[in-house]
């Protein structure tokens, strides 16, 4: 297998320099803009050849660009509410065919009125993304699926927050919140029967100890299975990846300032500004800042954070445009209540209410807080080499720290009742270094149409740890207000750390990944499509350095070989289309230190692999996506204990031949079936096992694979014209079956109740502002999230949003 990987590698090199030389030259490009009646550039509009299937949709700076076979035709310019342009071109083989801008009989103020109430064709759904496959592709033509959630979604939910916004995919659910400690403090998501965080923003390395802020977001795309070959193994998981896509600057001036309040002292001020910064409009920006204040449902708790995110484009040349974003993130908070079930003998209890607690008590203070700073830098230069080939560089700095009291509770004893509380002062700092290089090309050979990316990555990560012991502050009674329960405070910690003579964890690590991968979509036929893809990760940890010692130990080197295949059919020309993929995941593995000198403690990576089939349908004018599926996901290379008996003496040896499968079927639908109509709905359910595992947990579902059955819903519907266009109103929520949070031969199996949650909103949006009222789980319902942890959620919240345009 490793010469047939090789083998492939080389061939699609082979394949890249061959393009290079001999692509073929059939295709002419055609670039123009669209603007209003008052000269500013219209979004959003269609732009087609009549009585074919070339055509795109205009950028937000009104601009579009797409190619057709040379030859004579009616370009066509139009959208729903705005009179049709046509004007006659001519396109020649491998030249650019400039199109004078064309003007629309709309004024800007118009146009967005339309797109406020609702006339804007199925403004839910995205139909193409440049990261999911690192190049252009339409929903229809990936053989991978993926859900996109809308910033248009997040504004008529009134989302205030990250995980809430999450809610709107299908097959993703939270295992916890974020809990800011060093290293993993990012919340945590099941996907697919694994855990995920999210790691990329734009498609390169953004990542975080604390939460996320939605204030810049555009879309959050949750690209579903195994997804090394293009993304690597250090930043991705078996289940698939989280990316957030951020707002983009704009040529025309405007912007928004927006603020929500509610209960439990929510207090959110937001606003957003973009427009040229030069009068040649080359040099365009936009800011997005957010000031974010939540209370806590329970005794004490809270959550405070500033976020700043300037963005800058620079359009250099016909054929550079430069672009530099950044992420000023600062927040502060007590940690979540997650009560820590015990992991070495039977479980008592084994529901949340068999605990007997009060869950509205925190048991923590207001000043045991911890502080997430985080700063993301990012660069892209985008060079159009030719009409066939564009170059893109992209580099990333992430910045992340922990400044403070990581704290929890535990059962530790021999009952479920004392619940000892622990916690740690911790002082990390996190940096990570991306560097990508891609080449993409869209180019003929043989009459067939390639498009190709080949790319080179650079990863560096880098950790700084100082973090003191976790020290056992007290012990409390789960089921009673004792008095010694407020005496928990930062004075008392910290005095109590410092008489402790356990030590301080310092050190220092260091690891490298270099990357080469290409991927190649073909079109065998106008209607037939195969991708081909593969990924070599060369995997340098330079091991951890700790100071109390003065030595270096867990350096290794490991390289990974990552393949993806995957077939399009359309079955209806640019409407439905019948998919199939196989797709690859890989995890490093250190080595570690055998009990015996003859047994290997050298490993190679965890390997997922993925078979998966399915539908995806874009019909009636964009007014109906959905995406049915069916995945089998099959892991190997798992490390696990197994005894080795030795002269009558047991060893603890580790072994890798542990297995693991996951698999199930996932639903998404989004529809726009009459003007002002929007339906956002999804289903899915996984089955996933432990086939080969230390006996303790062999044959059981593994405690990261959450809920198996998720249903998220919402319909809204606003008046499209009348004397109150733009009033609208929504309804939905979301249900998740019984969730197994420990599941272990020593402790028994302990559940989290199954659950619905119903959310509404009720909005009305204008030209120049909009207002809103919202309300979360209208019914008050108990619940709990967990993993291994018993989490309690929200209860009834209410907010209310007024947000000015201009």
């Amino acid at each position: 297998m490793k010469q047939f990987y090789q083998s492939l590698f080389i061939a699609i090199c082979l394949m890249f320099t061959t393009v290079l030389a001999q692509a073929q030259q059939t295709r002419g490009t055609i670039k123009g803009k669209v603007l209003t009646s008052d000269n500013k550039p219209a979004d959003n509009i269609t732009v087609g050849l009549k009585g074919t299937r070339f055509g795109t949709i205009t950028t937000e700076n009104g601009e579009y660009n797409f190619k057709a076979a040379a030859g004579s035709y009616t370009l066509v310019v139009s959208s729903v509410g705005v009179q049709g342009v046509e004007v006659q071109i001519t396109v020649t083989a491998g030249q650019t065919t400039n199109v004078q801008p064309l003007s629309i009989n709309t004024s800007m103020s118009e146009l967005e009125a339309v797109n406020v109430t609702g006339n804007k064709v199925n403004k839910m759904a995205t139909r193409k993304s440049p990261y999911v496959s690192k190049m252009p592709l339409n929903n229809l033509e990936n053989p991978q699926v993926y859900t996109t959630i809308s910033k248009e979604l997040l504004v008529e939910q009134i989302n205030t927050n990250f995980n809430d916004a999450l809610r709107n995919t299908s097959g993703l659910d939270k295992l916890w919140s974020s809990t800011g400690r060093a290293g993993d403090g990012a919340a945590y998501y099941s996907l697919r029967g694994f855990t995920i965080q999210p790691t990329l923003i734009n498609g390169i390395a953004g990542l975080t100890n604390g939460d996320l802020d939605p204030a810049n977001i555009e879309k959050i795309e949750v690209i579903k299975g195994p997804s090394g070959t293009l993304f690597g193994g250090a930043l991705t998981n078996f289940g698939g990846l989280i990316n957030i896509a951020t707002k983009r600057p704009k040529e025309e001036f405007g912007g928004d300032v927006s603020y929500t309040t509610g209960n439990y002292s929510l207090s959110r001020l937001t606003a957003d500004v973009y427009g040229a910064l030069s009068k040649d409009k080359k040099l365009l920006g936009r800011v997005n800042a957010a000031y974010n204040y939540q209370g806590s449902f329970q005794d004490a708790g809270f959550r405070k954070s500033f976020f700043l995110a300037p963005s800058l484009e620079y359009r250099a040349t016909d054929k550079l445009t430069l672009n530099l974003d950044a992420e000023i993130y600062n927040y502060e908070g007590t940690n979540p209540l997650m009560v820590f079930l015990n992991r070495s003998r039977q479980l008592i209890a084994r529901t949340p209410d068999e605990l007997n607690m009060n869950f509205k008590r925190s048991f923590t203070g207001n000043d045991i807080t911890v502080k997430t700073p985080v700063v993301n830098v990012r660069g892209l230069a985008t060079y159009r080499i030719s009409d066939e080939w564009t170059s893109q560089t992209s580099f990333s700095r992430s910045n992340r720290k922990t400044d403070g009291i990581n704290q929890y509770v535990m059962f530790l004893g021999a009952n479920d009742i004392d619940l000892s509380r622990l916690a740690s002062y911790q002082n990390s700092t996190s940096t990570a270094i991306d560097i990508q290089q891609n080449f993409t090309g869209d180019f003929k050979i043989g009459g067939l149409r390639n498009r190709l990316v080949v790319g080179l990555d650079y990863l560096n990560q880098i950790t700084d740890n100082n973090n003191s012991p976790y020290i056992l502050y007290d012990v409390q009674n789960a089921t009673i207000n004792a008095p010694q329960y407020v005496g928990f405070n930062r004075p008392m910690f910290m005095n109590r750390l410092g008489a402790s003579t356990a030590a301080y964890t310092k050190n220092y690590t260091v690891n490298n990944v270099y990357s080469v991968y290409a991927s190649d979509m073909l079109n065998v036929t106008d209607r037939l499509m195969a991708m081909l893809s593969l990924r070599v990760d060369r995997f340098d940890n330079r091991g951890t350095y700790t100071q109390s010692t003065g030595l270096i130990t867990g350096d290794y080197k490991q390289t990974a070989v990552s393949p993806k295949f995957g077939l399009v059919y359309q079955l209806v020309k640019d409407q439905v289309s019948i998919f199939g993929n196989y797709m690859n995941g890989f995890r490093n593995v250190a080595p570690v230190t055998q009990p015996l000198p003859d047994v290997s403690g050298t490993f190679k990576p965890q390997q997922a692999n993925q078979i998966e089939g399915g539908v995806k349908v874009d019909a009636f004018k964009n007014r109906l996506t959905f995406t049915a599926s069916y995945y089998d996901i099959s892991v190997d290379n798992i490390t696990r204990t197994e005894p080795v008996v030795r002269d009558g003496v047991t060893y603890n040896v580790t072994i890798q031949d542990g297995t693991q499968k996951s698999k199930g079927f996932e639903l998404d639908l989004i529809a726009n079936p009459v003007a002002g109509l929007n339906i956002v709905t999804g289903y899915s359910h996984n089955n996933s096992k432990l086939t080969k595992a230390d006996i303790n947990v062999v044959g059981r579902r593994p405690v990261s694979a959450g809920p198996a059955d998720l249903v998220n819903a919402w319909i809204s519907y606003t008046l499209p014209s009348g004397k109150y266009s733009g009033l609208g109103a929504g309804f939905g929520g979301n249900y998740a079956s019984k969730n197994i949070i420990t599941n272990d031969l020593r402790t028994g199996e302990f559940t989290l109740p199954s659950y619905t949650l119903l959310n509404g909103t009720v909005f009305y949006s204008a030209k120049k502002y909009r207002i809103g009222l919202k309300m979360d789980n209208l019914t008050n319902k108990k619940y709990f999230k967990g993993w291994t942890t018993v989490e309690p959620q929200m209860p009834r919240t209410f907010a209310a949003n007024v947000t000015f345009k201009f």
